[in-house]
């Protein structure tokens, strides 16, 4: 089964780029920009990664970012990722950035976005790998701040698919940026947002009903609410779990816990993707092997996961039946 999941090509619906930024690369960056860590080596900063909640996570989260200034800085955090990626046999990949990270320190939201979708260009052509970008908000500052973001992202809508909202839920209710997904929407981006992670279920139909969005980041908490499952599975609406983030960040105290595959056989649309991998233990093919070593999948499971995945992306229906194929074909071949 290792080896059927490691060749099983997959699709990443929830990776935050700055969460993959590996200790090694910080420490090379931070060196080459010339900026202070307050840790001695590559493995004492790796060995800080226990968190006790979201919150102690995104305080580590923002320090590393921080240290990205940088065209080259991007293309490279960028350009890591996708190495990954083809190691895994990551076909399609839509990933998340925070422009208000990068722009509240002074860094030009030109900068952030050009370093990261030229390298995901450079990925296309080295590794066939295709891609989407999501430009998130950050739902502990304030709509307005939103607002003005959304303006930057305009002037970059040749790059960029559609918008998502991150960062501490607790307390930031999906009401809170109705406008903004609202103003996203009518200019034609696609929306997304975090919900039912930290937050109750509540939070998942209101980012559903309230901001519009095609699918939900995390939505685990979405079994406190029967009538929401129902809702989930007959809409077709997925869901873009992170299961050994959910582990680190004790939304589950263990993988044997996770109800990732109970959802999945009671016919919720769930797709499996490693949200901030150089944090939280593992990339896409760590995330597969984790669960089924917990949960015990067939192969037939395993392969609906990158299928959910497929449907739910914001790809052409050209290139979705062209890896519904691809996927297919390694099934039933294998």
């Amino acid at each position: 089964m290792k080896e059927f999941i490691l060749g099983l090509p997959k699709v990443e619906l929830h990776l935050h780029i700055e969460g993959s930024l590996e200790p090694e690369l910080l420490f090379k960056i931070a060196k080459r920009n010339q900026i202070d860590i307050p840790y001695d080596s590559p493995e004492s900063l790796r060995q800080a990664y226990q968190f006790e909640d979201l919150q102690s996570f995104l305080d580590i989260y923002y320090q590393g970012a921080h240290a990205l200034h940088t065209e080259q800085d991007f293309y490279d955090l960028t350009w890591a990722y996708l190495e990954r990626c083809k190691l895994d046999n990551v076909i399609h990949t839509e990933i998340f950035f925070d422009p208000q990270t990068h722009t509240d320190r002074g860094i030009a939201f030109d900068t952030v976005i050009n370093g990261i979708y030229n390298a995901l260009l450079d990925g296309e052509k080295s590794f066939g790998i295709s891609s989407n970008i999501i430009a998130c908000f950050l739902r502990h500052l304030s709509q307005e701040s939103a607002i003005e973001t959304l303006e930057s992202i305009l002037k970059h809508q040749d790059k960029i698919t559609g918008v998502g909202l991150d960062s501490s839920e607790a307390g930031n209710p999906p009401e809170k940026f109705k406008y903004a997904f609202q103003l996203a929407k009518q200019a034609g981006l696609k929306t997304v947002a975090h919900a039912g992670e930290e937050g109750p279920a509540q939070n998942i139909i209101d980012a559903i009903d309230m901001l519009k969005v095609s699918r939900v980041d995390h939505g685990v908490r979405c079994v406190e609410d029967e009538d929401l499952v129902k809702q989930l599975i007959n809409n077709k609406m997925a869901l873009t779990v992170c299961p050994l983030s959910n582990i680190k960040l004790r939304v589950f105290n263990d993988m044997s816990q996770h109800n990732i595959v109970d959802l999945l056989r009671r016919g919720v649309t769930v797709t499996i993707n490693s949200d901030d991998p150089a944090y939280f233990g593992g990339y896409m093919t760590d995330n597969f092997m984790a669960v089924n070593q917990s949960h015990q999948m067939t192969k037939n499971e395993l392969t609906q996961l990158t299928i959910n995945a497929i449907e739910a992306s914001f790809i052409s229906e050209e290139l979705k039946d062209k890896y519904r194929m691809e996927v297919t074909n390694y099934l039933e071949n294998y």
